[in-house]
């Protein structure tokens, strides 16, 4: 396996042929949806992977239900630098032999979603039937179960729907945290059944999908959304768990400690976030109209709840971008009108958290803090539980919004950490300098970070290793490839607590945030360039 880790560092700039290896998946009853295979077939604790090096195939030809295909030979190269993206199938890499996506026992069985509420036993037969209908972009897990036992369904939707494709980001979307906020639930069915429908017709769509791993949890909630009543605009019935918990109050909090009992629903999520490492993150709510982002919390909570004092995180100009992402894409949250003349209006449909008021033990500033997943709040709709009739209205309203967001995990810097023997180092910890909420390397190596355009220095510090800083730019076209070598540090150099974790802080359970250290100059398989500094970056899109 090391040996075709090395290689990437030398593929991510060239036009290799990379092997997808996608499990099948396959069902002997035509006839009944419910033999679909579902979370057996990813292990989210040890999620596999494509490695670009078709050397892999040696490794699986035992195995049964594996299903290998081809992209394109082009690889990775940007949309400026190739004429196409279109991955080129042959008729016998498909067992329909010509569709591309649908499993040929299903293709004349229609899968209608309707614009209605699906209750739990509904919601789960879609995504059933969706999966087996579309086996090779689509893949249903579950991360664990609510108080009552419901499975809380997840639904990745790719072109490599079953591993990690490397160097390409992983993200997620989470609706009906509050059981009564039920738009948010069903707009992301329609975005799976969107993004399902329109990969083969979709250039955007297409793109998106070959290059993304999308999770998508239609509800966390499931137990309150079941005892919710449709056209309650208000009100808390179904907003908490059975148990009574506020979901989005029971994360632990950076700036306070939170002595809410932790419930499965939220230990679930915190597992799920702790074993993928995810880029970029949506929360969908309900009962105003409004891109929040954080931080949610503020030191002097206490003293803050009636000023609306703002909470800036170190990524501020970042987290304004992807809430105006969203807020300017949606046919009307940037208009910055408030539901109802007693409630606050946001400029341009975006507010920072704390500013609209102050919350304790929310997920978007666990997701920042303990793992520089970058998540943003999304309040989708006026009223909570509107009637059904509405719901094609605010399908349409958020249906760009949900994509262009999506994408904004594209942007930025990425790359790959390894030692000089080209050996990925995992759980290396990276900062940009003065934006002091770190974050880490897969066990491949691999990282990414939001940026919007700008010149930047990267650090780097891994045990064992001389930490490095790296200086390099980011424009607004592609994001910027890193490739970056650590050199191991002399044993007389090497000390305990190599890292610094903040004592009694937030940080001391997520991304270390290292201290300013000095950086050895090192000379490395990468040419010079301005200062003299011992970098490159590279360009794909």
């Amino acid at each position: 396996m090391k040996t075709v880790i090395k290689r990437l560092v030398f593929l991510t700039t060239q036009t290799t042929c990379f092997l997808a290896i996608v499990a099948h998946s396959s069902n002997n009853q035509a006839d009944s949806y419910s033999q679909a295979q579902l979370s057996s077939k990813i292990n989210v604790a040890d999620d596999s992977v494509v490695f670009p090096d078709d050397a892999i195939t040696r490794t699986i030809q035992n195995t049964t239900q594996i299903k290998r295909i081809s992209t394109s030979d082009q690889g990775d190269l940007p949309n400026q630098y190739q004429e196409s993206q279109q991955r080129h199938y042959s008729e016998s890499d498909f067992v329909n032999g010509g569709n591309l996506n649908l499993d040929p026992q299903f293709k004349d069985v229609d899968i209608k979603l309707e614009h209605k509420y699906h209750h739990f036993d509904q919601m789960t037969q879609y995504l059933r039937q969706t999966t087996a209908r579309y086996p090779s972009l689509t893949a249903l897990y579950s991360i664990g179960k609510s108080v009552k036992g419901r499975d809380l369904w997840v639904m990745v939707v790719s072109a490599s729907p079953y591993e990690h494709m490397i160097g390409k980001p992983d993200v997620k979307y989470i609706g009906n945290i509050h059981g009564n906020e039920a738009v948010s639930r069903e707009i992301l069915l329609q975005l799976i059944n969107y993004l399902v429908t329109n990969y083969n017709t979709d250039q955007y769509i297409k793109w998106l999908l070959d290059n993304t791993r999308i999770h998508i949890m239609p509800s966390m909630n499931p137990d309150g959304f079941e005892v919710s009543k449709e056209g309650a605009c208000d009100g808390a019935q179904g907003r908490y768990n059975s148990q009574g918990y506020d979901l989005n109050r029971n994360f632990p909090d950076y700036f306070k400690q939170n002595n809410k009992r932790p419930q499965p629903e939220t230990e679930a999520v915190k597992e799920w976030i702790k074993k993928i490492q995810f880029v970029l993150s949506g929360s969908l709510h309900g009962g105003a109209l409004v891109a929040s982002y954080p931080f949610d919390n503020s030191p002097n909570s206490l003293f803050t709840t009636y000023s609306h004092t703002p909470s800036l995180t170190p990524d501020d100009d970042v987290f304004k971008h992807l809430a105006l992402t969203y807020s300017t894409s949606h046919a009307k949250m940037s208009k910055g009108v408030s539901c109802q003349s007693s409630q606050t209006s946001f400029r341009r449909g975006i507010t920072n958290g704390a500013e609209w008021y102050p919350l304790t033990g929310g997920m978007q500033d666990y997701n920042y803090v303990w793992y520089g997943c970058m998540e943003v709040t999304l309040e989708v709709s006026c009223c909570k539980y509107p009637p059904a009739y509405e719901l094609p209205k605010y399908w349409e309203d958020n249906k760009m919004a949900l994509i262009k967001f999506i994408a904004e995990a594209h942007r930025g810097v990425h790359g790959f950490v390894f030692d000089v023997a080209g050996n990925p180092v995992e759980k290396a910890s990276l900062k940009i300098k003065s934006r002091d909420v770190g974050f880490q390397t897969t066990k491949f190596g691999e990282f990414w970070r939001i940026l919007l355009p700008g010149m930047y220095k990267l650090e780097i510090y891994a045990d064992g290793f001389v930490p490095r800083e790296m200086d390099f730019i980011v424009v607004d076209e592609h994001p910027t490839l890193l490739n970056i070598t650590l050199h191991a540090a002399k044993v007389s150099n090497r000390k305990e607590g190599f890292y610094y974790r903040p004592p009694n802080s937030g940080f001391s359970r997520g991304p270390f945030v290292p201290p300013h250290q000095p950086v050895a100059q090192e000379s490395g398989i990468f040419s010079s360039i301005t200062n003299g500094l011992s970098n490159v970056f590279n360009y794909f899109g």
